[in-house]
């Protein structure tokens, strides 16, 4: 610490300038003035001999001292990299002494001797004498009360040392390990003895301030003490009683002078417990503060360091002209020796000697051999500040979110959300935007805006997936879709085809799903597929029809054409493939082509015999008759289209069909249309990924790939897919999925819009019509194809007073959570060519649900028609039964008026609705309430008969009405 002046330490201290010149002198020290400077070592004399002065260091019995030793180990990062590393060893030692206290058997003697005198001066006073006597020995026992309470302050350790010694006391010390004689070691010596310095001056400082403290705090509690201790009252007493109030005066002034050194002592081991905390935060702030510069030091010596070794290396390159043979010494050690090459004895760049291991020791690493940069190496950076702000062209998808959209335009997403804030738009980082209003940011904040439709990410995304298919393209089997209205002999024209017994094994006859076969021909190989021709299966006829090269439209020759034969047209159309109409079933006694022919020409087919392009063959699927010819008419038409494709490459092909096998799980049936299919392939099919783990020929035989037009059994899906999805083999895993999970994602959109809350005029038809009766259904089917028909065909039947509702399903057989959901919605739980495990059989019975088996659509539908029809309220049909013309008009007091009439036509019944018409207008319509002939009731009166007829609530009868009877009757309706 610097040296003051005393009138800057009286200022400090809080002391008049001419006290403190005369407490100096008291001390020893001689100062002429308060100009006079005062240093460190005179500082701490006054303050010892003020503690003296004041009965600190005076102890009546020697006091018990106490050492406290601690020791503290850290370590000291020296660089920047915090590789080297220094230990420091801190040592703190202080010691504590228990002041001595005035002795307790004196006082209690003291006490004593007190009292005694007290009572023989009461004895020989006069009364007046004996109560100032009381009062006086009243207050000596108050003072002996307070005399033995000892306060905690005295038991207070207080540090007997002087302050000074605490800085040094509490140093680092610093212990460099032997083997390091590196600058860094000297820095970080220095850096210790400069903290130690700057730590002793501030501790002295906070000494100085802490002491001025405490004298303040000891005369402050020697001045209240003295004004609390107020002398007693001295009664008017005789000579003889004079020794004794000595001697109580003499205790009173020891108690006196113990309570007070008591109450300097709490104050003063207060206050130096004050300035030790001072001083121990004034240390660690000082410390601390080393350490930042010292790190910053570092951190500048390292970055000039580094420039100028960069500089170096610059101008030696300059110099030399080429990279190689730079960092040799003069010891002539190789380029290849580590960082050390360069410097002479192993100078690091930081100026420090390295540490190096001998050849023998293991463990050394070896320094990598530096490339050689080359000549026209430049340091300058290649950047250059644009000049005008970048115009991006930003592609749009339908939604997407701030940060995307920020990520797309090069910028911080909190430039984008200030620019909405600016148009009044309040957004989150991930809140979705739509379309136009992303557009609108996007041209606000000066780029060009690119609108995307779901489907053209959905295509670039597939595109990428599937990538680039290489290779020449090759002529391959054409693609044969037979189509036809049912039972008019499709399959069995196959079934010759293929020589086997393929219709002999479907439900009743009738084809369920699809079939893709391959069969070998003489003119080569042909693929067909076979579909359904029943009503509820235009979904896979459509699909057969977009897979297909050509089409053979089967027409029986006794039956003509039929409502799935001109949709099998409409297909083919829509495809634009070419036709070829096999007229099947020629051998029958009542076959007629000719009609056939009529027919077709009818919607725009003509034959190649009438001028047109659609060839005709008749064909005989029982006999065989025509199946060369047929097969010939095909093979000449794929040679007209020269079918090819590329044979090399990842496969992309078309779902056929899809079922769950129980053993085998997700099956699906592809025609492969490019490339080859490869077992291990990872490939895609609409929602679903899945590896190729195994593949199979419509014979069962196992395959290990497949061309161009081969169908194909695939195994190893994650899940079933939809019959008609797009197979696509994809590079890798990660792709497929992220497709996989896009178009799901598309799906849910549209599902979720399906869901949209119901319109005005919606929701008032509803409430004028009423709640209608619906007729839940749960299907569970074989193949994928035959749920999507029969789902389509029951939800067809819905009308405007019954909804029928396919609630679930799906591929497979039914589960006991099939038949939970059954029962919990009501629903018809239907099982097509497919049954119920035991589980969902007991819980069937047990909770009564409707369980039933169909291997034919059409008995299914045929149900689902009368069940819905049963829900349907009856119609009510009126009809006329007899008409009576109006003569003559009576009145009746108990009837009031009769009509007298003649029925013309039919019969007039009692009690039986009638209506009034006059000129062909109804003007009432009422109730039949009396029939009389003549004065008798009769029940009914037929034609040419006159009666009278009284109406019910109804007085304007005139002649020449007409009264109308009918009957009403309640029809049972169907579907």
């Amino acid at each position: 610490m610097a040296e003051v002046t005393v009138k800057q330490l009286a200022t400090v201290v809080g002391t008049p300038v001419d006290r403190l010149l005369e407490q100096l002198r008291d001390a020893g020290i001689e100062k002429a003035g308060a100009d006079d400077t005062i240093s460190d070592a005179e500082k701490l004399s006054l303050l010892t001999h003020l503690r003296e002065s004041r009965g600190q260091q005076t102890r009546v019995g020697g006091g018990k001292k106490i050492t406290l030793k601690r020791k503290r180990v850290s370590e000291l990062k020296t660089d920047a990299s915090g590789r080297n590393k220094v230990s420091v060893e801190v040592r703190g030692k202080r010691t504590l002494v228990r002041p001595s206290i005035v002795d307790q058997t004196e006082l209690d003697e003291a006490a004593a001797a007190a009292d005694s005198a007290a009572r023989e001066a009461a004895d020989e006073t006069t009364k007046a004498a004996d109560g100032a006597g009381e009062t006086a020995a009243g207050a000596d026992g108050q003072v002996a009360e307070a005399a033995p309470v000892e306060t905690p302050a005295t038991e207070t350790s207080v540090t007997e040392a002087p302050a000074a010694e605490a800085p040094a006391a509490e140093a680092p010390v610093v212990e460099t390990p032997a083997a390091e004689t590196s600058d860094d070691a000297g820095a970080v010596e220095a850096g210790a003895a400069a903290a130690d310095e700057a730590a002793r001056n501030a501790a002295e400082d906070a000494e100085a301030r802490a002491q001025a403290e405490v004298e303040a705090a000891v005369a402050a509690a020697a001045g209240s003490a003295a004004a609390r201790v107020e002398p007693p009252v001295e009664p008017p007493a005789e000579a003889p009683a004079k020794p004794e109030e000595t001697e109580a005066d003499r205790i009173r002034r020891i108690r006196e002078d113990a309570a007070r050194r008591d109450a300097e002592q709490a104050a003063r081991a207060m206050a130096e417990r004050m300035a030790e905390r001072q001083v121990a935060a004034e240390r660690r702030r000082v410390t601390e503060e080393e350490q930042k510069r010292e790190a910053e030091r570092r951190e500048a010596e390292r970055k000039a360091a580094e420039a100028q070794r960069r500089a170096a290396m610059e101008a030696q390159q300059a110099a030399s002209g080429t990279g190689g043979e730079r960092g040799r010494d003069g010891g002539g050690r190789d380029k290849g020796r580590g960082r050390g090459r360069g410097r002479a004895g192993g100078e690091t760049r930081y100026g420090r000697n390295q540490l190096r291991v001998s050849k023998e020791k293991s463990g050394r690493r070896k320094g990598r051999p530096r490339r050689a940069l080359p000549q026209n190496f430049e340091t300058k950076h290649g950047f250059e500040r644009p000049t005008a702000p970048v115009v991006r062209d930003v592609d749009v998808p339908e939604t997407i979110t701030v940060a995307e959209l920020a990520n797309r335009m090069a910028v911080k997403a909190a430039e984008v959300i200030k620019t909405m804030m600016g148009m009044g738009v309040m957004a989150t980082i991930n809140q979705v935007l739509d379309q136009d209003t992303a557009i609108l940011v996007v041209e606000e904040m000066g780029h060009n805006a690119n609108p995307m439709s779901a489907d053209d990410v959905e295509a670039a995304l597939a595109a990428l997936v599937a990538g680039e298919r290489e290779g020449d393209e090759e002529a391959r089997p054409p693609v044969v879709t037979v189509m036809g209205h049912v039972d008019h002999g499709k399959t069995s024209l196959l079934d010759y085809i293929r020589a086997s017994r393929v219709a002999s094994g479907e439900a009743g006859g009738i084809t369920q799903h699809i079939g893709a076969y391959q069969v070998d021909t003489p003119n080569g190989p042909i693929t067909f597929l076979d579909t359904p021709g029943h009503a509820a299966f235009t979904a896979m006829r459509a699909r057969g029809a977009q897979a297909t090269d050509i089409v053979v439209l089967v027409v029986a020759a006794d039956d003509g054409v039929m409502p799935q034969t001109i949709e099998g047209i409409q297909h083919a159309r829509s495809a634009d493939v070419p036709l070829i109409v096999a007229v099947n079933k020629i051998d029958k006694e009542n076959a007629d082509p000719e009609r056939v022919r009529n027919e077709l020409s009818q919607h725009e087919v003509i034959s190649e015999e009438w001028g047109g392009d659609t060839q005709f063959v008749h064909v005989s699927a029982l006999t065989g008759q025509g199946i060369d010819d047929l097969l010939e008419a095909l093979t000449l038409q794929a040679e007209v289209l020269e079918l090819s494709a590329i044979s090399e490459g990842n496969a992309a092909g078309i779902v056929i069909e899809a079922a769950l096998d129980k053993g085998k799980g997700p099956v699906a049936t592809i025609l492969v249309q490019e490339g080859v299919l490869k077992r291990g392939d990872t490939f895609i099919c609409g929602q679903v990924t899945g590896r190729v783990r195994a593949m199979f020929d419509e014979d069962g035989n196992a395959v290990e790939e497949a061309g161009p037009s081969t169908p194909v059994q695939v195994l190893g899906l994650s899940s079933t897919p939809n019959a008609g999805d797009e197979m696509l083999v994809a590079a890798d895993e990660r792709s497929a999925r992220e497709l996989a999970e896009l178009r799901h994602g598309k799906q849910r959109d549209a599902r979720l819009a399906a869901r949209r809350p119901t319109a005005a005029e919606d929701f008032f038809a509803q409430v004028r019509g009423g709640s209608k009766p619906v007729v839940n259904y749960l299907v569970k089917a074989d193949v994928k194809g035959s749920f999507e028909a029969i789902r389509d065909a029951l939800e067809k039947l819905s009308t405007d007073e019954v909804e029928i509702r396919v609630i679930g399903g799906g591929v497979g057989g039914i589960t006991e959570s099939d038949a939970n959901l059954a029962s919990a919605s009501d629903a018809v739980l239907v099982g097509f060519n497919v049954r119920a495990d035991s589980p969902a059989r007991r819980l069937v019975q047990e909770q009564e649900t409707d369980l039933r088996y169909y291997s034919v659509i059409y008995e299914l539908i045929d149900h689902a028609r009368q069940l819905a029809g049963g829900l349907l309220a009856p119609e009510v049909r009126e009809n006329i039964i007899g008409n009576a013309e109006v003569l003559e008009v009576f009145t009746s007091p108990k009837f009031g008026q009769i009509a007298g009439c003649m029925v013309t036509d039919g019969v007039v019944r009692k009690d039986e609705p009638i209506r009034v018409l006059r000129d062909n207008v109804v003007i009432y319509e009422g109730e039949l309430e009396s029939l009389r002939r003549f004065k008798d009731d009769v029940k009914e009166v037929r034609m040419g008969t006159e009666c009278g007829i009284g109406v019910r609530n109804y007085t304007d009868v005139q002649p020449g009405d007409v009264i109308e009877v009918f009957e009403r009757t309640e029809v049972v309706r169907t579907l």
